[in-house]
């Protein structure tokens, strides 16, 4: 009967060391930190993505292969009929039970989108498309949308004065709809009351604005001089004189690698060329900065009505308020160029 109790005894001692050990397997691979990562690092899971194609990203980004816990989590919760698309985090202090109950919720981490001073609708297409979860051809499809933009006070001209370049917080996998909701909140975040109320002083409309902020940060880099070349601008407008302004007979022509504007370049019609059309093209011609439309909006007061890119190649012009005095400044550039032998 003592053996009898004993080997029971034994029994019991065998089950409760078996079910511990179960227990220690299931809490350390549920609740022990699966990943040696000494900083959180990131999962994209998109639209084609599985069960196992969501595990092998984890596996490259977190470099290693322990997910047993997570495959557990994943089948009993049915992963595989809920993967959610998003930009997820895997901080190193994460276990298999957290994180799956991450990629379950869709509690994705947002991310940083650049919107850059680009010079086409196409151009911007693409790097929003490298940026995000959307690809390029869905938010060029958007672009084009040409009767949707019409309902929003745009048309495919006057479209790129409705970004504003800068970078933003967003989730990954947004959709396109969301994208341009976005864009135009920051649009109207942008164009608050002191703004608004410093175009209309001008005369001018935010699209406008942008249409003249977009030919500045064309003709020059230099932040001293924005303000100056928008007063430039500004005077000739007023006093009805054509813009004459190289980078828009380079965007007539869509060449923007040309350095030298010959007569031929001149008389290419388009409504951009502001060589043969009076006032501001149709558009803008790039999107400009925040900082090129606050020169704008903040312009320099002085009488120049001409300018002319330095002989030095600096980037920076020389200002003339006659003729007489750019035709010199405009002999030294040319003269500057054919000793450069640039002729195009």
């Amino acid at each position: 009967m003592k053996k009898k109790k004993k080997v029971i005894l034994i029994a019991i001692l065998l089950l409760l060391c078996l079910g511990a050990s179960c227990v220690g397997i299931v809490y350390y691979h549920l609740f022990v930190p699966p990943f040696k990562l000494s900083k959180t690092v990131y999962v994209y899971v998109d639209r084609d993505d599985t069960q196992d194609s969501v595990c092998h990203k984890l596996i490259q980004a977190a470099g290693s292969n322990h997910l047993t816990g997570f495959r557990w989590m994943a089948r009993y919760k049915d992963y595989a009929c809920h993967v959610r698309t998003g930009r997820y985090a895997i901080h190193p202090k994460d276990n298999a039970y957290h994180l799956l109950s991450r990629f379950l919720r869709g509690y994705q981490e947002p991310t940083n989108l650049t919107i850059g001073s680009v010079r086409t609708l196409d151009r911007l297409a693409r790097n929003v498309g490298n940026q995000l979860m959307i690809d390029s051809t869905e938010i060029m499809q958007g672009l084009m949308d040409t009767a949707y933009w019409h309902t929003q006070g745009y048309t495919s001209e006057t479209l790129p004065s409705l970004f504003i370049p800068n970078t933003y917080e967003v989730y990954w996998d947004m959709s396109v709809k969301d994208f341009f909701r976005r864009m135009r909140r920051e649009h109207s975040r942008f164009w608050n009351k002191e703004r608004l109320a410093k175009a209309d002083s001008l005369g001018m409309t935010p699209v406008q604005v942008s249409t003249l902020a977009s030919i500045v940060e064309e003709e020059t880099n230099a932040q001293a001089e924005k303000a100056t070349v928008a007063g430039l601008y500004i005077n000739r407008l007023r006093a009805g004189i054509p813009l004459q302004a190289d980078p828009t007979v380079k965007f007539a022509l869509q060449d923007f690698g040309l350095r030298r504007i010959t007569n031929a370049h001149l008389n290419v019609e388009s409504p951009y060329n502001t060589y043969l059309h009076a006032g501001l093209p149709p558009g803008p011609i790039r999107i400009p900065t925040p900082a090129g439309l606050d020169a704008v909006l903040n312009y320099e007061h002085h009488t120049y009505y001409y300018m002319c890119a330095k002989e030095d190649f600096s980037g920076t012009h020389n200002f003339a308020s006659t003729y007489g005095e750019h035709m010199r400044n405009a002999r030294r550039y040319w003269n500057a160029l054919n000793q450069r032998k640039i002729f195009k």
